[in-house]
């Protein structure tokens, strides 16, 4: 009798800012299932920005493991955007808002070296929270709510923890640091290497391994390793990874390392996203006009919420420029589009290292329009990943580690493939370049950064 083969796949999950997203992939990265728990981003205020930490962080995650629950799953993992924090009760269950970033509660000032972007948003975070639930049986980030309730485990990977400095001090929980938010260690969640095991999902015998940040997950995935590439991730948040040979520092920009074993990448989050993009939509309505002249368009500076890179900057606000009778809609819209692209040439150009190639990622590359901007912005072409749900992609990757089907996480670049490639349009380049330059002008007139 011929024994049947038996397809193993890995289950990777994203909490997002407005929904968890997850897939099911084979060994080769095929993506079998894949499945979306939308969930509402709150914006209470101006300066605020949480989730239903219950809904979107504890709910969804079960709700999208269950959705795809089959035989073949052997392990998953876990990705979430950073920094988050919440408290819970001795069930796991959030009794406060979920605080994410940018959120004013958390407001840090200027660093004094404008070199660096300014640390310490989560112990904001975590202080804020602490008085708010001062007798909850724990503090904890997206993936450490997640974590419990699918695996009874809080826990996070040593990457998130590293973003809670000086709450984490590379060796532990600081007792310290803690203490001054009002908490004690004992009521941090546990730490551990990424793609580790952290326990075993509930009723079955799948592993439930440590994942990582959303934009590292979708890194590991997206073939975007060598020198010069440039790695623009399009969700709610933008953000933007230049691959480098070595460390580097530049004013406003974040320097981390890269998967890549000896590289670099320079860069930083945008809040001219998804999360900007959506706003303008319903402002202005739906609707999928195209702009016929290149030149009959605005310039928005797009800082509805502040800026992050390069400005650091949360009091700014947006500005819409040049708009006149003649505008619509659709102008309107190819203005938000290119704003974005124009915060990816700015990254980019700050950077100061040349680039090879622009790869795309994330759920903003289903919307053909904002990649024509970015392509038409950078003046290159911009190829987009396959998989849109790059970081559930990377989580399931992850996911292969913790079971010993995978040794480095660099071999996660296997898994890279470009869907499409969207090509500058040549008869924009003027008109485009000329409205750069007007953006540029518009955030010098604003004000200086910080």
């Amino acid at each position: 009798m011929t024994p049947v083969s038996r397809i193993e796949v890995t289950i990777g999950i994203d909490i997002g800012s407005t929904a968890v997203k997850a897939v099911a992939a084979d060994e080769d990265g095929q993506v079998v299932a894949r499945t979306r728990i939308p969930h509402q981003l709150r914006v209470p205020a101006p300066d605020r920005l949480e989730h239903d930490a219950d809904q979107a962080w504890r709910r969804g995650p079960l709700a999208a493991v269950n959705r795809l629950a089959r035989p073949d799953a052997v392990a998953a993992a876990v990705s979430a955007m950073v920094p988050s924090f919440t408290a819970v009760d001795s069930a796991g269950r959030p009794v406060t808002p979920g605080l994410l970033y940018g959120d004013s509660r958390g407001r840090v000032p200027a660093t004094v070296d404008d070199a660096l972007p300014p640390m310490g948003e989560a112990a904001g975070f975590l202080r804020w929270i602490a008085a708010e639930a001062p007798t909850a049986a724990g503090y904890w980030p997206a993936p450490a709510v997640a974590g419990y309730a699918l695996a009874g485990e809080p826990v996070i990977d040593a990457a998130t923890a590293f973003t809670t400095v000086p709450l984490y001090d590379g060796a532990g929980w600081s007792a310290a640091a803690c203490a001054d938010c009002g908490v004690t260690v004992d009521r941090m969640p546990q730490v551990a290497a990424t793609g580790t095991v952290a326990g075993r999902l509930r009723e079955s015998d799948a592993v439930l391994a440590v994942g990582a940040i959303d934009a590292l997950c979708e890194q590991i995935v997206s073939g975007a390793d060598r020198d010069g590439d440039v790695l623009v991730l399009c969700g709610t948040t933008l953000i933007v990874w230049v691959t480098i040979p070595e460390y580097r520092r530049v004013r406003g920009l974040w320097t981390i390392p890269h998967a890549a074993p000896g590289k670099c990448q320079i860069g930083g989050p945008s809040n001219a996203g998804g999360l900007f993009l959506g706003w303008v939509d319903r402002l202005v309505g739906p609707g999928e006009a195209a702009v016929s002249d290149p030149r009959g368009v605005p310039v928005w500076s797009p800082y509805v919420r502040g800026e992050r890179a390069p400005l650091h900057d949360p009091d700014r606000r947006a500005v819409l420029d040049g708009l006149d009778l003649t505008h619509d809609a659709a102008a309107v819209r190819r203005a938000a589009h290119e704003a974005s692209g124009f915060v990816v040439r700015q990254l980019i150009e700050l950077g100061g290292s040349p680039v090879s190639r622009v790869v795309a990622a994330g759920g903003g590359t289903r919307v053909l329009p904002w990649m024509q901007a970015i392509a038409d912005a950078t003046g290159r072409a911009v190829q987009l990943s396959r998989v849109a749900d790059g970081a559930a992609l990377g989580a399931a990757f992850l996911a292969r580690m913790a079971i010993g089907r995978e040794s480095s996480i660099s071999d996660a670049r296997r898994w890279a493939a470009v869907d499409r490639v969207v090509e500058p349009d040549p008869a924009w380049t003027g008109p485009v370049e000329d409205r750069y330059h007007r953006f540029l002008a518009l955030a010098d007139r604003q004000g200086p950064a910080g």
